[in-house]
C-alpha cells in the first residue's frame, strides 16, 4: 500500500517536470524568434535579413592564422543563421577578377578594395586560369583559395597574368559569364621599364641593360617586339581576346597613373562599376613623404591605433633605371598607334602620348 502510494507520487513528479520543461522550451523559442525579428529586420529588396551591422562586427574580429599563413576567422565568433542558408558564411567563387596588367597597380587596387566593408579579397595570386597545373585541380580547389564571405559580399581575386594569356578568357567565361573584370592600365612604355626593374632586382643585378633587353641590334634601333615586356603593353590585342567572351560593359579600366596621383576618383568609379555602396573617400589615404605617394590610412579598430601604415611593400615604387632617350622614343613610336586603337575600343583617352 505504502509502496503503491510512493510510486504514484513519483509518476506525478516526473509528469510535472516534463510538462514544465516543454513549456519552458516553447516560451524560449517564442521570445527568441520575436527578438530575432526585431534585431534583424527583413529588407524589401531581398528575402534575407539586413545583416550589415553584423558584417561590420565580423570584420573587426581578430583573425587566426593557419599553417599556410592565411587569415581564418575564429569559428566560435562567427554569426550563422541557418534559415534557408540566408546568412551562410563560407568560401565562394569570385564575383569579380582583377585580371591585369602586370606592373600597372593591381596590388594597390586590391588593397584599396579590401578596406570596403562589403568586399572580401583573396590574399594571394592563385594563377588558376593561366597555369595548367592549377587549372586541372578544378573549381572546388579554386573556391577554397578564396576568403570567407556572406552572400551580400563581393569576392575578388587578382592575378595580373590573366589579361595576356590566350586561354584565360574562355576559361573564365566557362566559370561565370556574368563576372566583372578589372584591368589597371598605365603608359605601356613606363610599364615596360617598371617590369624590367623588377626583373633586374630578382636577377640580383645580373640582367643585361634595358636597352639590350628589348632591342635586337647593337645600335638599339630594332625593337624586340616578341619580348613579353613589350607584348604586355599591346593592350588592344589582349582586350580583343576578352571581347570574344565578355561585353565591354563587364570590363572596367583603371588609370594606373591616376591611381598613384589621385586614387579616390578612380576607386569611386570602381565602386560604382561593382555596384558597391560608396565608402572610399579622401579620409582613406594620407601622403607618405618617404614613399612619395599616397598610402592607406591605418584601418579603424586595428590594434595600436592602426599599426600598419597601409603603404605598399618596399618592392613597390622601386626606382627605374636610366634609359637611353632614343630607346624610349623607339618604344613610344611603337605603342602610339596601338594606344590610339585601345582608346577607341574602350572609349577613353589615357593620353599616354
Amino acid at each position: 500500500m505504502i509502496r503503491r502510494m510512493y510510486r504514484r507520487r513519483f509518476f506525478c513528479l516526473v509528469s510535472v517536470f516534463l510538462i514544465t520543461a516543454v513549456l519552458c522550451c516553447l516560451i524560449y523559442e517564442r521570445v527568441r524568434s520575436e527578438k530575432l525579428s526585431t534585431v534583424l529586420p527583413r529588407t524589401e529588396s531581398s528575402h534575407g535579413y539586413d545583416m550589415s551591422p553584423y558584417v561590420q562586427l565580423l570584420k573587426t574580429i581578430p583573425p587566426f592564422w593557419d599553417e599556410n599563413g592565411d587569415a581564418i576567422q575564429n569559428t566560435e565568433d562567427i554569426l550563422y543563421i541557418d534559415a534557408e542558408n540566408e546568412m551562410e558564411w563560407k568560401r565562394r567563387l569570385p564575383n569579380a577578377l582583377v585580371i591585369g596588367v602586370r606592373k600597372g597597380g593591381t596590388r594597390a587596387v586590391l588593397d584599396f578594395l579590401s578596406r570596403h566593408p562589403n568586399v572580401r579579397v583573396c590574399p594571394r595570386e592563385t594563377h588558376f586560369f593561366d597555369r595548367q597545373d592549377n587549372y586541372v585541380l578544378g573549381l572546388d580547389w579554386y573556391r577554397e583559395q578564396m576568403a570567407m564571405s556572406f552572400p551580400n559580399e563581393i569576392t575578388i581575386e587578382k592575378t595580373p597574368a590573366y589579361f595576356v594569356i590566350d586561354d584565360v578568357p574562355n576559361r573564365v567565361f566557362r566559370m561565370s559569364p556574368s563576372l566583372k573584370l578589372l584591368v589597371v592600365v598605365r603608359d605601356p612604355t613606363i610599364r615596360a621599364i617598371s617590369d624590367y626593374a623588377q626583373l633586374f632586382e630578382k636577377a640580383n643585378g645580373t640582367l643585361r641593360s634595358f636597352e639590350e633587353y628589348i632591342t635586337e641590334d647593337p645600335q638599339h634601333r630594332i625593337l624586340r617586339k616578341m619580348s613579353s615586356i613589350v607584348t604586355t603593353g599591346i593592350y588592344v590585342d589582349h582586350l580583343n581576346r576578352w571581347l570574344k567572351y565578355f561585353p565591354l560593359e563587364q570590363i572596367h579600366f583603371i588609370n594606373g597613373e591616376e591611381l598613384i596621383k589621385n586614387p579616390v576618383p578612380e576607386m569611386q568609379a570602381v565602386e560604382k562599376f561593382l555596384g558597391l555602396k560608396p565608402f572610399i573617400d579622401e579620409n582613406l589615404f594620407y601622403y607618405n613623404e618617404t614613399k612619395g605617394f599616397l598610402c592607406l590610412a591605418p584601418a579603424a579598430g586595428m590594434k595600436g591605433g592602426g599599426g600598419h601604415s597601409g603603404c605598399l611593400s618596399e618592392s613597390k615604387g622601386r626606382p627605374h633605371p636610366s634609359v637611353d632617350e632614343d630607346v624610349v622614343t623607339l618604344l613610344r613610336d611603337f605603342y602610339a598607334p596601338l594606344n590610339e586603337k585601345f582608346y577607341r575600343a574602350v572609349g577613353r583617352n589615357f593620353d599616354w602620348d
